[in-house]
């Protein structure tokens, strides 16, 4: 198999995630609340082995099940990358006691996982965490003290992955990521009202203990804990933008085929036709980088020369490339995509988020120009 190209298999299997979301998963979505974790969906998710494959799969298998469920349902699809994104840490560097304790459950969907990296002063910038991981007393654990903020899944998640400055002043160098479950004495969180329908929240730590068991990873080396996670999954966060410009795409293809104008047809206009072939180009340019770059890491692994960088350039113009389609589609079917409950006008909403989360594009065009200057 090429970058390029999927195999019967594999466009099967496309077709049945697409199938299985409509059938299965979009009907319990709708029955969700929100601003919150919809336990139901994600239990869907474990029963039909979708988040089992979060951990079993590889890099492009990843990216095709999101951009699929995407294209279909967003929020199964969020709901299944939120329980990768707060799982791996510990599937990739937790202890063997860890992994049983709450893998199991990810998989099944009983368990919901979290990602705690940003903060109010530190988002992009994840080498600026101030929550503090405090020594307590000779005993060999910590106490965690400060906040974590857009954060999703919180408050309502079973365990948070955080992110914690266990060596003041030492930067990226600095960092240790503990693995600590929601009922700790001293967690609170708060939900945060956002532009995106999926469960964000704020989360506070006041004297949380945490002990050598909670450490994922080695102490003060929890930002190689934080990378190799964002970059396992920035591909795949492209992927999830691909499947949202898909939809808007084919809606907009719909809609101009549909819709009288001018004494014909909507696509019968040139400007309209000009428009929805750019939208095509643009749609298929990123597919294609965002399975170029998930191939990459599946060959060369985490740590392989330029995944960094694909995995940003991936994540780069997928995000920005669904953000264009969408406001074109939206712009060629006039006030009725503004509707609250038209597709058109949840796309809208949802596809703003990935430009900013798993590292903002400017963050991500940081990180490409790092790799190519040197």
């Amino acid at each position: 198999m090429t970058a390029f190209s999927l195999n019967p298999d594999q466009t099967a299997r496309c077709a049945e995630l697409r199938t299985l979301a409509a059938e299965r998963l979009r009907p319990l979505a709708e029955k969700g609340d929100p601003g919150h974790v919809n336990r139901p969906l994600v239990a869907a998710l474990g029963e039909l082995g979708l988040l089992d494959g979060l951990f079993t799969s590889g890099a492009l298998d990843l990216c095709l099940m999101r951009e699929s469920l995407a294209y279909v349902c967003t929020e199964a699809e969020t709901a299944l990358a939120l329980q990768g994104l707060g799982a791996h840490p510990v599937h990739a560097h937790g202890t063997p006691a860890q992994r049983e304790r709450w893998l199991p459950q990810v998989r099944t969907g009983h368990a919901v996982a979290a990602f705690a990296l940003s903060e109010p002063g530190a988002g992009s910038d994840a080498a600026a965490l101030a929550l503090a991981a405090e020594p307590d007393g000779t005993s060999g654990d910590w106490r965690l003290t400060g906040e974590k903020c857009w954060i999703s899944n919180a408050p309502e998640a079973d365990f948070y992955t955080v992110f914690a400055r266990t060596s003041p002043d030492a930067g990226a160098r600095g960092v240790t990521a503990f693995l600590v479950p929601a009922d700790r004495a001293g967690l609170t969180g708060t939900p945060l009202d956002m532009l995106s329908p999926h469960p964000i929240g704020a989360l506070a730590f006041d004297a949380v203990r945490v002990g050598p068991d909670d450490v994922l990873g080695e102490v003060d080396r929890g930002f190689r804990v934080a990378m190799t996670t964002l970059n396992r999954f920035r591909p795949s966060v492209g992927a999830f933008a691909v499947g949202m410009a898909q939809a808007a795409l084919d809606a907009a293809l719909a809609h101009a085929a549909e819709r009288d104008a001018f004494g014909g047809k909507l696509k019968d206009l040139q400007a309209v036709g000009h428009q929805i072939a750019e939208m095509a180009v643009r749609t298929e340019a990123a597919r294609l980088m965002v399975y170029a770059a998930a191939s990459a890491y599946d060959a060369e692994g985490p740590g392989g020369p330029g995944i960094a960088r694909r995995a940003a350039m991936a994540k780069l113009l997928a995000t920005e490339t669904a953000q264009y389609v969408v406001d074109a589609a939206v712009q060629l079917h006039g006030a009725r995509a503004l509707r609250r409950g038209h597709l058109l006008e949840h796309l809208y909403r949802e596809v703003r988020a990935p430009r900013i989360y798993e590292g903002a594009s400017e963050v991500q065009r940081s990180i490409i120009a790092k790799e190519l200057l040197g």
